[in-house]
């Protein structure tokens, strides 16, 4: 199985590249939704500082591989060939899918922090920070766990400073590469 991991700062456009994938006929795992889960499941809201409080239990419960772990679980019941894991955030959990997949590649979607922000308050997620402060505070605990590392390792690098029709054209092209 290749996997494509889809990594980027929050609000950078992850999704629409994922979206991408899904419409190509690939299925799309969503590691924040893993977390979001995880937080429903322990009965708390998916606000930041819930999302924050869950993804670090369960990096200290398991590893800083531990989404990926969950992840992985998922992976086995897929028949397809090629699947599309939106969210990648650590070298740990690259390390977690490039044991599992005979291949591996890392796209970046990268966006400015002042377009990032404009777009994180009005998707409407219950997770979206609205003040900056907050936007802030999460880019750098997105950076401590490691997500500059994977940026860093990306195979393939798209930036989303645009329009979104530019960038939906910008992610079919890059989703022709895997057909």
């Amino acid at each position: 199985m290749q996997l494509v991991l889809i990594s980027g700062m929050p609000g950078a456009g992850k999704s629409v590249l994922a979206e991408e994938f899904r419409s190509a006929g690939f299925p799309v795992i969503v590691m924040g939704d893993v977390i979001r889960n995880e937080a429903r499941r322990r009965g708390l809201e998916p606000n930041p500082a819930n999302t924050k409080k869950v993804m670090l239990d369960l990096r200290a419960q398991d590893g800083m591989g531990a989404v990926a772990k969950r992840c992985v679980t998922a992976l086995k019941d897929e028949k397809t060939s090629i699947v599309a894991i939106e969210g990648c955030r650590s070298i740990a959990e690259i390390d977690v899918f490039d044991d599992y997949a005979e291949d591996l590649k890392i796209i970046c979607v990268h966006s400015s922090p002042t377009v990032r922000f404009e777009r994180l308050k009005t998707r409407g997620r219950d997770d979206a920070p609205q003040e900056w402060e907050t936007f802030r505070e999460r880019d750098l605990r997105e950076i401590s766990v490691g997500l500059g590392g994977v940026i860093a390792l990306s195979d393939i690098m798209l930036v989303n400073e645009g329009s979104l029709e530019e960038f939906q054209k910008a992610t079919r092209g890059t989703v022709k590469r895997f057909i």
